[in-house]
């Protein structure tokens, strides 16, 4: 199991679903974690399931979108807790609206770039001289629809992905290492209303591990990227998606 004590994490998005599942994740292993919302209710709510298992945890308001508060919320928790060594770019717009490409205006569509491409590159860039002191990890959140072509969100995760890339390639000299987990549906609070009934059935129907995929699913492929035991793991993107990648 993957030991986390004396580390600090910080997860963006973590009001929440998936983010929520990656910071009690980490805690569990004995990180700090730093829960980044835009909500504050969330970011509490996620903080308190925390401290109820006896983990350390602080919520940290904050719209990834805005340089400004990433700069301000970094500050404080580098103020809080000494330093950065994870941080996990989770926040993002999802499938649902985002799911047309021509359909959407172009104010939707620098919307969910600025929250899915341009947040990780901001949280990425602020937080890179204090994970560099230790040296730390960067884990994105991608999506396997980076590879599907199915309108404006999966356009934003390719280019997540290559973000990642080159973020891994600069950050290199300093230790940092980024990499980027593409999970394939999974049941989650942001994916209701994401997917048809329908949809769904064609979803499983493409994979090797014929179900939805669940929050649980991810934790163990979220921990191993952030951890020391994938050390020579760099520039990646892990598909945790069933085998849908290569089931149809």
């Amino acid at each position: 199991m993957q030991d986390f004590s004396e580390r600090v994490a910080v997860v963006t998005g973590a009001g929440a679903g998936i983010g929520r599942a990656y910071a009690q994740a980490l805690a569990r292993r004995g990180a700090a974690v730093a829960v980044v919302d835009i909500d504050e209710v969330g970011a509490r709510e996620t903080v308190a399931r925390i401290e109820s298992q006896a983990g350390a945890a602080v919520p940290v308001v904050s719209d990834v979108a805005s340089e400004d508060d990433a700069a301000q919320a970094i500050q404080k928790i580098v103020e809080q807790f000494g330093g950065i060594d994870v941080l996990v770019n989770n926040a993002g717009l999802h499938l649902g609206r985002y799911n047309e490409t021509t359909g959407l205006s172009i104010d939707d569509w620098r919307r969910l770039f600025d929250v899915n491409v341009f947040g990780a590159l901001v949280w990425s860039k602020l937080a890179r001289p204090h994970l560099a002191r230790r040296p730390g990890v960067i884990l994105n959140q991608s999506s396997n629809s980076s590879t599907m072509g199915v309108g404006a969100y999966s356009v934003s995760k390719l280019a997540l992905n290559g973000l990642t890339a080159s973020l891994a390639r600069e950050f290199e000299p300093e230790g940092i290492r980024v990499n980027a987990i593409a999970p394939g549906f999974v049941e989650s609070e942001a994916a209701k209303g994401g997917l048809s009934e329908e949809q769904k059935a064609m979803v499983t129907r493409g994979q090797i591990t014929k179900r939805v995929g669940k929050v649980e699913d991810l934790i163990g492929t979220a921990l191993l990227l952030c951890s020391d035991e994938s050390v020579f793991v760099n520039g990646q993107t892990w598909f945790v998606d069933g085998g849908w990648q290569v089931g149809l």
